[in-house]
C-alpha cells in the first residue's frame, strides 16, 4: 500500500506539471521576417503586406483596435541618416485628424539605441499618428536602404501591451537581402505618415489586406494536441487506479 501511495503521488505530480505546462504556455509563438528585418511578434499577432508597408495586428477581433505595428523600408536618399531621423523625431508632429481637428504630438524622447549590434534612432510620441495613442519609432539605415519600425498602443492600454513590445524591440534585427521587393523609392519620406492612410482611422483600425502569410514563421508548441490526448489518458488512468483501490 505504501508503494502504491508513492506511485500515486508521483503520478499526480507529473499530471499537475503537465497541466501547468499546457495552460501556462501561449498557444503559439511567432517570428516575423521579411527582406530587411525580423523580430518576435506578440502572441496571436500576424503581419500582412499593405502596399509598400507591412501591417501587424492581433488576430483577436476584440483586441485589434488596441495596438498596431507598421514597418517599411525605402532606398536611401539625401534625408536618410541617423542624425536626420533623430532631428525629425525630436520635434512634435502637427497634423489634421480624420475628424478635421488639428493635433500636435507630445515628443517624449528621441535617442540613439544599440539593438543587436545595429544603432537605431528610438523615439516615443503621444498623439503623433493616431489621437490617444502612443507611437514608438525605431529608424535606422542599412546598406542602401532606410528602415522604419513603429508600434502604436492605445494610451489606456499602454501598460498592458508594454512588455510584449519591449520583447519585440529586444529581438529586432535588420539586414539587407538581395532584391528590392517591398522597398519604396528613394524619393519617399520614410518618417512622414508611416501608418498607411487606410489604417489611420483615428482609433478604428481597418483589417489588413489578405496575403503575406509566407512572412510569418509560426512555431506551435510541440504537439499541443498530443499533450491534451496524453492528459486525458492520464486522467482516465488515475480514475481507474482509484477505482481499483476502492475494490481492495
Amino acid at each position: 500500500m505504501k508503494n502504491q501511495l508513492v506511485y500515486l503521488n508521483l503520478f499526480l505530480t507529473l499530471l499537475l506539471a503537465t497541466l501547468l505546462l499546457v495552460f501556462s504556455t501561449p498557444s503559439w509563438a511567432a517570428k516575423f521576417a521579411n527582406q530587411f528585418t525580423e523580430f518576435e511578434l506578440p502572441p496571436q499577432w500576424q503581419c500582412n503586406l499593405e502596399g509598400a508597408e507591412w501591417v501587424c495586428q492581433n488576430t483577436n477581433e476584440a483586441k485589434k483596435r488596441d495596438a498596431i505595428i507598421v514597418l517599411a523600408a525605402k532606398l536611401k536618399g539625401d534625408q536618410d541618416s541617423l542624425d536626420q531621423y533623430k532631428t525629425y523625431l525630436t520635434s512634435p508632429k502637427t497634423y489634421t485628424s480624420i475628424q478635421g481637428k488639428t493635433v500636435t504630438s507630445a515628443a517624449k524622447y528621441a535617442k540613439m539605441m544599440d539593438i543587436n549590434g545595429t544603432v537605431w534612432v528610438d523615439s516615443l510620441h503621444l498623439d503623433s499618428e493616431i489621437p490617444g495613442f502612443y507611437t514608438r519609432y525605431l529608424a535606422t539605415v542599412k546598406s542602401d536602404i532606410g528602415v522604419l519600425v513603429t508600434y502604436s498602443i492605445n494610451q489606456k492600454k499602454y501598460q498592458e501591451y508594454l512588455q510584449d513590445f519591449e520583447n519585440l524591440v529586444k529581438t529586432l534585427k535588420v539586414f539587407r537581402r538581395p532584391g528590392g521587393i517591398n522597398v519604396a523609392p528613394a524619393e519617399k519620406n520614410l518618417l512622414q505618415n508611416p501608418i498607411p492612410p487606410n489604417i489611420q482611422q483615428d482609433t478604428v483600425f481597418q483589417p489588413p489586406a489578405a496575403g503575406g502569410a509566407d512572412s510569418v514563421a509560426r512555431a506551435k508548441t510541440s504537439d499541443g494536441d498530443d499533450l491534451y490526448l496524453y492528459l486525458i489518458g492520464g486522467a482516465v488512468a488515475l480514475i481507474a487506479f482509484l477505482m481499483w483501490r476502492r475494490r481492495r
